[in-house]
């Protein structure tokens, strides 16, 4: 159920500009068991986190701000911190051969390990979700160097997919101690904007068929995520595949957690892909809140990233007029770019998505630009996979 703004208390945030980019909401933290202030990082395991680090910034505009290898007595592996706005993304490759991270990029390719959380009490939220029945996998701890002490702790989510927990509020440091602060690896020329994107809207989570309901439970006791939408049959179906959606979030939206099974149909969906060649359940794609979706796309397809293609009938059907009603962008600047546009009771959203960024058919990104609407773009949901099902048809997935 959503949260209305009368119903509240407190404010979402203390920048009107993010809640506006991300659709927060108020709420009341005094009543949260598990208050959650922000998505601290996404950390990720890349086959050549050097590469992969450098890929983020040409291509996604990211600014490298931190690292951590051999250099400074890491001796595992290396990890690369990128920033955009808000969005912070950390890249991690294995360096010594026996490290755990070679064995998880084994198992499941580029992807991501890590949903990390910064939270305001580290060891409340620990005692909660363990009488919840989470499993811990560190124990509440500190670390330190000189720019001060991070507290932290992580929790199982599904699949091998984690939610560090993390209390930056004595450290002033690039990232985390260990960390040392890194100059770009790529110079920018000297018009291109700051940045491309400026948070992170939501991370979707694909898990087994049957395990959909297991998760949102799960959410909602150790977590105290709400409800927030929940998409089943025909809104989230083609002829071939269909699958089925919820969606959790933390109480001021902040955090948002669509979670996907894969339904019973014909063919195999792009959940049935996903569970597959990751190997399974694991955070399918990421959304990228940008005010300027236009200049977001232009500038990424020129930078190598490829889009979803949408056939020139979304665009022709009479009832997406009459659906959409007045948006900022007429209906052939929206056709020229490929952008889906849906609209809800609160406003309207602009959206488009990535093909898959790496060699397996799993991990691909959103762009969303919101004005108003909270919601995840339903109108497109047909549009979209019948996208997806050409890509896949065309891998041989399908």
């Amino acid at each position: 159920m959503l949260l209305s703004m009368t119903e509240t208390t407190e404010t979402a945030t203390t920048d009107p500009g993010l809640a506006a980019l991300v659709g927060l909401v108020e709420y009341d933290a005094s009543e949260d068991p598990f208050p959650v202030k922000a998505l601290d990082a996404v950390v990720f395991v890349a086959g050549n986190a050097t590469q992969t680090a450098h890929y983020y910034e040409s291509a996604f505009g990211m600014r490298l701000v931190a690292y951590s290898g051999p250099e400074h007595g890491n001796r595992d592996h290396k990890a690369f911190v990128l920033e955009s706005g808000s969005a912070r993304f950390v890249i991690t490759g294995g360096v010594a051969p026996d490290s755990p991270l070679l064995d998880h990029h084994r198992r499941h390719g580029d992807g991501v390990t890590d949903i990390a959380l910064e939270v305001e009490d580290v060891d409340k939220c620990v005692e909660h979700a363990r009488d919840q029945g989470a499993t811990v996998l560190e124990e509440p701890h500190d670390v330190s160097d000189e720019h001060g002490t991070v507290r932290r702790a992580a929790i199982a989510t599904y699949g091998e997919t984690r939610h560090s927990l993390v209390d930056r509020s004595r450290y002033s440091g690039p990232y985390l101690p260990g960390f040392v602060a890194r100059q770009p690896l790529v110079t920018r020329r000297p018009d291109a904007p700051k940045r491309l994107f400026q948070a992170v809207d939501h991370c979707v989570g694909n898990v087994e068929l049957g395990k959909m309901d297991y998760w949102v439970d799960w959410y909602n006791r150790v977590m105290g995520f709400v409800n927030m939408a929940e998409f089943v049959g025909d809104d989230i179906a083609t002829e071939y595949s269909a699958l089925m959606s919820k969606v959790v979030s933390n109480g001021n939206h902040k955090v948002k957690f669509p979670l996907n099974e894969p339904a019973v149909s014909k063919r195999k969906s792009q959940i049935d892909e996903y569970l597959e060649f990751y190997t399974g359940a694991g955070c399918q794609h990421i959304a990228l809140a940008t005010g300027d979706i236009v200049a977001t796309i232009e500038n990424m397809s020129a930078n190598g990233v490829e889009f979803l293609a949408t056939p020139d009938s979304y665009y022709d059907d009479a009832e997406l007029r009459d659906r959409i009603g007045q948006v900022r962008l007429p209906i052939g600047e929206l056709k020229r770019h490929g952008i889906l546009v849906d609209r809800d009771e609160d406003g309207y959203l602009l959206q488009i998505f990535t093909k898959p960024i790496g060699d397996r058919p799993t991990v691909f990104y959103e762009l969303i630009e919101r004005h108003g609407s909270l919601g995840f773009g339903k109108g497109n949901f047909k549009a979209l996979f019948e996208a997806i099902e050409r890509e896949q048809e065309r891998r041989g997935n399908l």
